[in-house]
């Protein structure tokens, strides 16, 4: 018997948002009983005390829950108290976060004034980072380096409980201390642990007003560390916040929803969340959307940030659009009854990984090359209008198929296949064309039975549902091959027809 699968989600067939602690950042709530809050994070310098305070009350303005600042050293500390006071003599009562980095004795500081404190655990209680190569070959040199970083950061940990001030425990993939590269390597693991070692201080000092976070600029690596995080969680009876971000920047451009992208259909979790921009910059929207949208779709995360090299208050376009998607899809609840009993037995969700298929072969008596219908990679199937068949050079650009005097030709950006639920009449001459010079090339058409019934069209693709299959429909004459359509709350019974079907999809 299989074993079941490490828990990483509440639920793997509905968006149910993983139940959490709630952590107080001033008069902000952040948990799984609360909305997803929005951040983002200035580009002023902390000392330009007034450019600060201008920048967080427009990000304020544009929907920001909370704002964060960096505090690198002495100057910026000084500057934070100077910057919470003008917004609060503006009425502006948004709470504020330090970012530290290497300076345990300024985080002290900032913890008098600020709402919130961001540690990094790969270089708190370092120093300057050396990027010295260490190896620990025993666990003495480990230990005592814990017994440091304990030592170092249990009176931020006080400080922090003192004052009712929120902590982020946030890990950045490319800054891991060399112990734990030493120990666990450039990993999602070493990840997870190098933020426990933190979390396990707070917990000592009951201290619990904190929350994780697991930055990497992949967003392959990110959710990989999100899902463990969120497993070890699960087995330890933990229950804290997420921030969820991917360490990316892009440049200012409109943000435009499509379905027809190749990335989109390659990612693993629903195409919706892969939103596509126009103009330049779009891999760091398109990483946070696939990233931090797949991770919401989880049921994961309860504060969020979409990370640009722009003015701050940009961000809150994506972010509250990321937000929207995750609050309609919990509201959606399409797979509640489908299969109550199910349990994850075969998928690893610490790995990435392709489910495993074959793809059409072509026979002797195909009248057409039908091997390329689908995708080895994930294939995009585009649902197309009669409307959109009037105009074929327009339909081709569409479709993304180069053309050599009107003829179309597929390459690696061309949709593999095409749906039509209504298919052009006979005698359609310049519709009907269009369709045929698109399958030559390697394109493949689906369309219901039913209308192929009504409307023939030679060497398409017929789609019928499971349940017309375990009926023992008739496939039409003019079908070269089946695809079945299944809507997934289907009983056992119904499924099994699909056993023994020869259907390309």
């Amino acid at each position: 018997k299989a074993k079941e699968v490490l828990k990483y989600c509440e639920s793997v067939y509905e968006t149910k948002r993983r139940p959490t602690s709630t952590v107080t950042a001033g008069e902000v709530k952040i948990g799984s009983d609360h909305p997803i809050t929005l951040q983002t994070m200035t580009t002023a310098m902390t000392t330009d005390v007034e450019g600060s305070i201008d920048q967080v009350m427009r990000c304020a303005d544009a929907g920001a829950d909370l704002v964060r600042l960096t505090v690198q050293g002495q100057r910026e500390a000084n500057a934070c108290q100077e910057i919470k006071n003008g917004l609060l003599k503006k009425g502006y009562k948004t709470p504020l976060v330090a970012d530290i980095h290497f300076a345990p004795k300024i985080a002290m500081q900032v913890a008098d004034s600020f709402d919130k404190i961001r540690v990094n655990p790969g270089n708190f209680a370092d120093g300057r980072k050396s990027f010295e190569e260490k190896n620990y070959d025993d666990e003495t040199a480990y230990q005592a380096e814990l017994d440091y970083i304990e030592e170092t950061f249990t009176p931020l940990v006080l400080k922090c409980k003192e004052n009712n001030v929120a902590m982020r425990i946030g890990t950045n993939h490319g800054s891991l201390s060399a112990r734990t590269l030493s120990y666990f390597g450039d990993t999602p693991k070493g990840m997870v642990e190098s933020a426990f070692e933190f979390a396990r201080i707070c917990r000592k000092h009951d201290y619990h007003n904190f929350l994780f976070s697991m930055k990497a600029s992949n967003p392959k690596v990110m959710v990989q560390a999100y899902r463990l995080l969120a497993a070890e969680m699960y087995a330890e009876g933990w229950e804290y916040p997420m921030h969820l971000g991917v360490t990316e920047a892009s440049q200012t451009h409109t943000l435009l929803p499509s379905l027809h992208c190749r990335l989109c259909a390659r990612c693993s979790r629903c195409s919706e969340w892969c939103l596509v921009q126009a103009g330049e910059g779009e891999d760091g929207r398109m990483k946070s959307a696939i990233g931090i949208g797949t991770l919401l779709q989880d049921g994961l995360g309860d504060t969020i940030r979409v990370s640009l090299t722009e003015d701050p208050w940009l961000e809150l376009d994506p972010c509250s659009k990321l937000k929207a998607i995750a609050d309609k899809q919990r509201e959606t609840k399409v797979w509640t009854d489908a299969v109550p009993t199910w349990r994850e037995t075969a998928r690893n969700f610490k790995e990435f990984s392709q489910r495993q298929g074959d793809l059409p072969v072509q026979q002797e008596d195909d009248k057409i090359d039908l091997r390329n219908v689908l995708h080895r990679d994930g294939s995009v199937i585009q649902a197309v209008s009669l409307e959109a068949l009037s105009s074929p050079d327009q339909l081709y650009y569409d479709l993304g198929c180069k053309t050599a005097v009107g003829m179309p030709f597929k390459d690696i950006a061309t949709t593999d296949s095409l749906f039509l639920r209504q298919l052009p009449p006979i005698g359609a001459d310049k519709e009907r064309t269009a369709l045929r010079r698109l399958q030559e090339v390697g394109v493949g058409i689906l369309a219901p039975a039913a209308e192929l019934e009504a409307r023939p069209l030679d060497n398409s693709i017929a789609v019928l549902t499971l349940d017309e299959v375990k009926a023992g429909a008739k496939v039409p004459e003019c079908a070269a091959r089946t695809a079945i359509s299944v809507r997934g709350d289907e009983d056992e019974a119904t499924l099994a027809a699909l056993e023994g079907n020869d259907a390309v999809m």
